[in-house]
């Protein structure tokens, strides 16, 4: 078996790795956030929201019809900025009912409400599959240069107010303390995250994203406790496995997304074990 990649297969993947390394920015550092949070399936909820969105559009003839285009992005947008809402104002320290339980309620609620809506489409397990894990080897460079510019954006907004989004983050009781609109702040979190997962969902699918957000942040947490180091770690680890994954799917003619969600667990045990035999507990 070959394992080398011949010059046009490597132009070939050129787009798709270009588009992976710019979603795992982005996620990774999300994703410290979300881990901080403790709601670590608010990015499958909100892929589902998206593709609730997205599924419903593709049936309405006037918003085009067509997977791809502009009528089912925005209406995907919509619908994830509902979403955004919702899980900003249902977190309260008050709240007799966790957040999280929240945000598995309404993945839930999403995930079958696709599945209802799509039994209405033609060639719904195509779309299922799709949606689920993505066909990133198909992002065109268009593509690719529209999310970079759009993620450039939602990463310079975090930027300048990285100390707000890590205090409501990291200590949201001192912050509401302290006269914080902790509810306005978090609604300005999920609705970037918000935009930042629509996009991604149409790119690399459910499944993919919800690993570009988890998994690389989960790896930077077990060698470093400080932000800095861990989003570096995040950073490498997710590149690394991004193009580990695409490689392996095209040596062995294998599905891509999820295969790099496979090399995502693989890599992040193998991390895991490292850590330990550091450590010397094995």
């Amino acid at each position: 078996m070959d394992f080398g990649l011949d010059p046009a297969i490597l132009q070939f993947l050129a787009a798709p790795v270009a588009a992976s390394l710019i979603i795992v920015g982005i996620h990774a550092y999300l994703g410290l956030h979300v881990v901080e949070r403790g709601v670590i399936f608010v990015d499958l909820s909100l892929a589902q929201i998206a593709s609730l969105g997205a599924t419903i559009a593709v049936l309405v003839p006037t918003l085009g019809g067509e997977p791809h285009s502009a009528g089912v992005y925005w209406m995907s947008l919509l619908f994830t900025l509902v979403g955004a809402l919702i899980f900003a104002f249902v977190k309260s320290h008050r709240a007799k009912i966790p957040q999280e339980a929240i945000i598995g309620i309404t993945y839930a609620v999403a995930s079958a409400a696709v599945i209802v809506v799509m039994s209405k489409a033609p060639g719904e397990a195509e779309h299922l599959r799709d949606m689920l894990v993505g066909n990133i080897l198909s992002v065109q460079w268009s593509e690719v240069w529209l999310t970079a510019a759009v993620y450039s954006v939602i990463a310079a907004f975090h930027y300048v107010f990285r100390r707000r989004f890590l205090e409501i983050s990291i200590h949201p009781v001192e912050a509401r303390a302290r006269g914080v609109s902790v509810r306005f702040w978090d609604f300005l979190f999920y609705a970037s995250f918000g935009l930042v997962v629509t996009r991604s969902v149409a790119i690399a699918g459910v499944l993919l994203v919800f690993c570009y957000l988890i998994v690389p942040s989960v790896a930077g947490m077990l060698f470093a406790s400080r932000i800095g180091p861990r989003l570096s770690i995040a950073w490498a680890m997710g590149a690394f496995v991004s193009m580990l994954g695409m490689y392996f799917s095209v040596v062995f003619d294998l599905p891509t997304g999820a295969t790099i969600v496979c090399t995502f667990g693989v890599v992040l045990t193998v991390m895991a074990v490292a850590r330990q035999l550091l450590l010397g507990r094995l």
